[in-house]
Parts: C-alpha cells; sequence; structure tokens
C-alpha cells in the first residue's frame, strides 16, 4: 500500500479521497488554487501545495506542477478525483513517465472511451448494444442536416468529447437544428477544446441508468446499477440504487455487458458504463443502449457504496497498489436501498443558474451521509462547480430511503447564498417519484410546479421579526415608565417588503403584528415558542436572517434610510448575473429586438448561459467587448423603446 498520495482535486471529493486514504494510513497532500488556500480539503490533508492563480487553466489544470508538487512531497501516486485532469490520457502518460502511480486506468483506456463516436464504434465490436445514429468524421452541417434527418427526429446532438450536459442539445424538428448545432459546437470547443459532435436518436420515454463497474486491468466485476434519470440541463439531481423496476435479467443483462465493456479495453480501477434505457414499456433486456463510459469516480458513486458496504476509494487504492479486486462478482450482494441527491448553490427559479456567495450557516441532517468540501465560512468561487454537498440516505427498502431523504433535506440547514435545496424537497416530495415513475424528462415536464414558491405566511414573517430583535434583548428591556418597547420596522424578502411591529412586555414575552396578525411569542428554559409550538432553527448574517421552515426564507432588515431604486431600469439593460467571460456578442448599438432575442453569450462556472432581451426596443449602447471579464451587476447591453 501507497504511504503517500497527491490528490489532484479539491472541493467534495478531494475531501472524500482525503477520508478514505487517511484511514488506510495514507498520508495526503493536497493541492490548491490562490482562491482555496483556506479550503476544507486544504485543511484536511497532511500537507498542501499551491498550485497559484484562480481559474482552473491557472491551477487544477496544471498537470505539470501538480506533478511536480507530487515528486517534491514524495508522494508516490495521483488521485485525480472527477473532472479537471482525471480523464486526460497525456497526464496519465506524464504521471507515469514521472515515475508516479495514476489511481486510475492507464491512458489506452481512457482514449478508447473519451471519444464518443470512437467509443460506439468499439462497444458493437465488443457486443455492447449502442443507440442508432451518425458517429463518423465528417462534421460538414449539411452532411449532419441530412444525418439528421435519417435518423429521424427527434435527435440528440452531443460533443464527442463532452461531458457534464456539456455540448449537448435536444433538436425536435429540422428547422431548429443549424442553430442547435452551431450552439453544441461553440459550447464543446469552449469547454472540451474539441468542436466535433455526433448525432443520435432521442429516446422519447428514456431512464439513465449507470452500470458500476471496477476492473484490474484484464477481468472486471459491476457493482450493479444506479438510476440516474433525475436531471435538468442534462445534469444529474437526484440518484438511485438500485432502479426502481430492475428486475433480475435485466441487471444481469445490463451488468455482464457493461463487464464486457470495461474488459474490451482492459479497464484498471472504477469506471461507470452509462446507458440509456426505454422504459415505455419497463424495464427490458433488449431495450438498454450504451451511451458512454466514464473512466473515473462518479459523483453519485456513494449510493453504490450505501448498497453494497464497499468503500469504493479503499478499492481504487488497493488495486492501484498492486491488489487484486477485493471481492468476486459472486461475492457482491444487493442490501437495501439508496438516494443521493445534489445540493448546489444555484437557482433554480432562474434556470438553475449558479450562484456563488458566502455560506453564513451550514448544518446537516444527523440522519444522513452528507460529503461536502466547504464549511460555515466559506465562499461559493465563480471559478469552479457550485456544489455544496451530497446527502446520502440508505434504508432497508426503496420507501424508506426516500423517507429519509425527505427528512434529510427538511433538516438540512444553509444560509448565505441561493441553493436549490428547496427544489430538491419538492422533487423528494413528487407522487410520480415516489411511485418509481422516472424517466429524464420528469423535471423538465413538471418544472414549473417543482419552483413554485409556497408563499411567506404572516408566522414566518412573525418568527423572521422576532429572531430581528432578539440579539438586542437585555433583561432591562421591555421596561419603561411609559410601558412596554414597541418598534416598527420593515423585512425584504425577495421582492416583497413586510412592515412589522413589536412590543417587548419582558425578556421572555415578545408581541409580533405581521400581516395584520398578532403573535404572542413566549420563552420557558431558553426556548422560544408561539401558540404552543417552538419557533424554527434561524441564522443572522449581518442584517439577514434566514428562518429554516418547510422553506428556507432569507429576510433582509429594511434600512429606513434607504431609497426606493427605479425597478423599471431592470428591464431597460442587460447584466451579468454572475462574473464571466462575455463568450459572444449577437447585437451592436442601433439594433432592433425583440422581448426574448439572444443578445449575449456569457461563460461561467464551466457553462454558457444565453442572455435574452426583457422587452421590444432599439440597442441604445453595448458597454462590453466580447472576452471582456466582467463582474456580476456589470452592464452588458442597455436598450430604449423603439418609437413608435
Amino acid at each position: 500500500m501507497f504511504k503517500k498520495i497527491l490528490i489532484a482535486n479539491r472541493g467534495e471529493i478531494a475531501c472524500r479521497v482525503i477520508e478514505t486514504a487517511q484511514s488506510m494510513g495514507v498520508a495526503c497532500v493536497a493541492v490548491h488554487s490562490d482562491v482555496d488556500a483556506c479550503a476544507k480539503h486544504v485543511a484536511m490533508a497532511d500537507e498542501a501545495v499551491s498550485l497559484g492563480g484562480a481559474a482552473p487553466a491557472e491551477s487544477y489544470l496544471r498537470g505539470d506542477a501538480i506533478i511536480d508538487a507530487a515528486l517534491a512531497t514524495g508522494a508516490e501516486a495521483i488521485h485525480p478525483g472527477y473532472g479537471f485532469l482525471s480523464e486526460n490520457p497525456e497526464f496519465v502518460d506524464a504521471v507515469e513517465a514521472a515515475g508516479l502511480v495514476f489511481i486510475g486506468p492507464n491512458s489506452s483506456a481512457i482514449r478508447a472511451m473519451g471519444l464518443k463516436d470512437a467509443a460506439k464504434a468499439l462497444m458493437v465490436e465488443a457486443g455492447v448494444p449502442v443507440v442508432p445514429g451518425y458517429h463518423g468524421d465528417n462534421q460538414d452541417p449539411a452532411f449532419l442536416a441530412e444525418e439528421a434527418a435519417r435518423i429521424g427526429y427527434p435527435v440528440m446532438i452531443k460533443a464527442v468529447a463532452g461531458g457534464g450536459g456539456k455540448g449537448m442539445r435536444i433538436v425536435e424538428a429540422a428547422v431548429d437544428f443549424a442553430e442547435a448545432l452551431e450552439s453544441a459546437q461553440g459550447e464543446a470547443m469552449t469547454g472540451f477544446g474539441n468542436a466535433d459532435v455526433l448525432i443520435e436518436k432521442f429516446i422519447q420515454n428514456p431512464r439513465h441508468i449507470e452500470i458500476q463497474v471496477f476492473g484490474d486491468g484484464e477481468n472486471a466485476v459491476h457493482l450493479f446499477e444506479r438510476d440516474c434519470s433525475l436531471q435538468r440541463r442534462h445534469q444529474k439531481v437526484l440518484e438511485e440504487a438500485p432502479a426502481p423496476g430492475m428486475t433480475e435479467e435485466v441487471r444481469e443483462a445490463m451488468g455482464q455487458a457493461a463487464v464486457r465493456a470495461a474488459e474490451a479495453i482492459g479497464y484498471k480501477g472504477a469506471g461507470t458504463v452509462e446507458f440509456i434505457v426505454d422504459g415505455s414499456d419497463g424495464l427490458r433486456s433488449d431495450r438498454f443502449w450504451f451511451m458512454e463510459m466514464n473512466t473515473r469516480l462518479q459523483v453519485e458513486h456513494p449510493v453504490t457504496e450505501a448498497i453494497t458496504g464497499v468503500d469504493l476509494v479503499e478499492w481504487q487504492l488497493r488495486v492501484a497498489s498492486g491488489e487484486p479486486i477485493p471481492l468476486t462478482q459472486e461475492d457482491l450482494t444487493i442490501k437495501g436501498h439508496s438516494f443521493e441527491a445534489r445540493l448546489y448553490a444555484e437557482d433554480a427559479n432562474n434556470n438553475f443558474l449558479p450562484a456563488i456567495g458566502r455560506i453564513s450557516h451550514l448544518k446537516f441532517s444527523e440522519g444522513c451521509r452528507a460529503d461536502s468540501g466547504v464549511r460555515a465560512g466559506d465562499e461559493i468561487s465563480p471559478f469552479y462547480d457550485p456544489m455544496v454537498a451530497k446527502l446520502i440516505t440508505h434504508g432497508a427498502t426503496r420507501d424508506i430511503a426516500l423517507a429519509k431523504m425527505r427528512r434529510t433535506l427538511g433538516e438540512t440547514e444553509l444560509a448565505g447564498t441561493v441553493t436549490n435545496l428547496g427544489f430538491l424537497a419538492k422533487l423528494a416530495a413528487h407522487k410520480g417519484f415516489a411511485k418509481g415513475d422516472v424517466d429524464t424528462g420528469l423535471i423538465a415536464r413538471d418544472y414549473e410546479a417543482l419552483i413554485e414558491a409556497q408563499g411567506v405566511s404572516a408566522s414566518l414573517v412573525a418568527q423572521a421579526a422576532l429572531f430581528t430583535i432578539l440579539p438586542n434583548l437585555s433583561q432591562d428591556s421591555g421596561f419603561s415608565l411609559w410601558g412596554g418597547l414597541r418598534q416598527s420596522f420593515e423585512l425584504a424578502q425577495g421582492d416583497e417588503v413586510f412592515a412589522v411591529s413589536s412590543k417587548v412586555h419582558s425578556p421572555s414575552q415578545i408581541t409580533v403584528h405581521a400581516l395584520g396578525e398578532r403573535f404572542e411569542f413566549s420563552q420557558a428554559a431558553g426556548v422560544w415558542s408561539v401558540g404552543g409550538q417552538a419557533v424554527y432553527a434561524h441564522a443572522q448574517d449581518g442584517q439577514e436572517i434566514t428562518v429554516f421552515a418547510a422553506q428556507s426564507l432569507a429576510f433582509k432588515i429594511k434600512d429606513p434610510l434607504d431609497r426606493a431604486t427605479d425597478t423599471d431600469a431592470a428591464d431597460n439593460s442587460v447584466a451579468a448575473p454572475m462574473p464571466g467571460v462575455v463568450k459572444a456578442l449577437f447585437v451592436s448599438q442601433g439594433d432592433t429586438v425583440q422581448k426574448g432575442d439572444r443578445l449575449a453569450i456569457l461563460e461561467a462556472m464551466k457553462m454558457e448561459h444565453a442572455l435574452l432581451a426583457g422587452m421590444d426596443g432599439v440597442v441604445s449602447d453595448v458597454p462590453c467587448t466580447e472576452g471582456a471579464q466582467v463582474k456580476a451587476g456589470d452592464i452588458l447591453i442597455l436598450m430604449e423603446e423603439a418609437e413608435a
């Protein structure tokens, strides 16, 4: 076994690897960018090396600097985690040339599966079923349009070097093909340096089921399946294992197909073979097709660990150090059911736009496994993936595991930035999902219901007001020659502003009026209650109060000296929703546009975000240029109404 390894990654996965490695007596070296100097994975590691910079290209993608760090610290091997350099065959070659061990597959296996078109041709030879489509080298737009028509709409355009939903577009009709192709190719070039795409038949009622495999370079085993059908923008949201509705016949067929795929390329270490499955008539052994193989550890690997009792990172370290695969196929069994929810700093109500900010409060439910790379006080950076944590539950049955997930999401407390926590809670409570009726279109179909706001109750506003008063409450509060201490103020929640008033009768009795209702709060044994019920948990950070109810709501204490802003001005400008780079501009001063027209593309957090016109009008100014680095809130385009 290795004595010391270097983890060439950051965040949650770096912490995850460090935890297992240190439990095995293996020392860990962390690497970090300038903005990650005080990150959780750095604090957990035995030693750390700075890579400099902030953006991935200046830090975590600097393979030469990472190898130098490993050599300088005496590390014997490098664990790549996922993302960044984990599936870069040139990096693997460089690691091995330096006399180090790469904890993962060899470069030839990564190359074999790195390009989707070549991988599918290889799978055909190995007897693995593939989806009908075009996977060739001809990238002429007219030719690709002809191939799409031959395959039959709807079709899926995919970047051949893609992953994580980038460079991927669904096209319903021929009239939309050219624009979708251009968009997919642009995103693919930005994300992977390769604009080539393939075209596939889009399965109308698809399920995304993947098989966890593990190989030793010659032979492989599978650790059963995961269902990853719940996706937004082609990225997974909530995963589970085993797949609902799975039969032993189909599990055996998919498992053996995945093993054939792994053994065909001499795979070593942990990998995932992903299949698209037609779920229109239940799960059948003739209705699944190979999509791609991820030659690394997957984000959702904890659900497999939960149902098998296997630590996949431990297996990675053991096999990479020369030991055999710890268990045979016959030794592996499924025990119970598991779910994983991906908690992100993102705005589900705004097309899942990534968010940034400082996490002022973070507390996970005690009934779950929480894999996280951040702590309270940490910043969600615009330079990296905005994941906060992976929340994992396990139970004897699917119903029990899902009930635990609902409780976990309800008990998780996070303040300081926008998250998808409320969205996840609604998704976990979705009636169709509870019955096991899952497919990749579920979120898109029910999106409006999943993001529907519940409304702010008078009780929640009153409790936020109480929490505003308490920090200033002293033993003498509430008493004067003229009676109890009274005050009035305003609380803002989103775009709504609530007027509240209060009267402090004593340090343990306060009356609050909110939305026309009266609430009597009292304290006993240090616990505040109203109407016989304990108040909700809360967190305060400066002028912001977050109440952790069925949905977490952040209230801001309004400064009475604040002046109202001109809200109408927002419609006349297009601002950067987050820090990023202006990838493309589609308009110039004087252009006439209609509401919904695409004006610009902002590249941020490893994705491209289209900025649309909020009104019909004329472009009056474009105070930015293509390639410009902009901050959140910077005005990119100004508009004015067209003359009648």
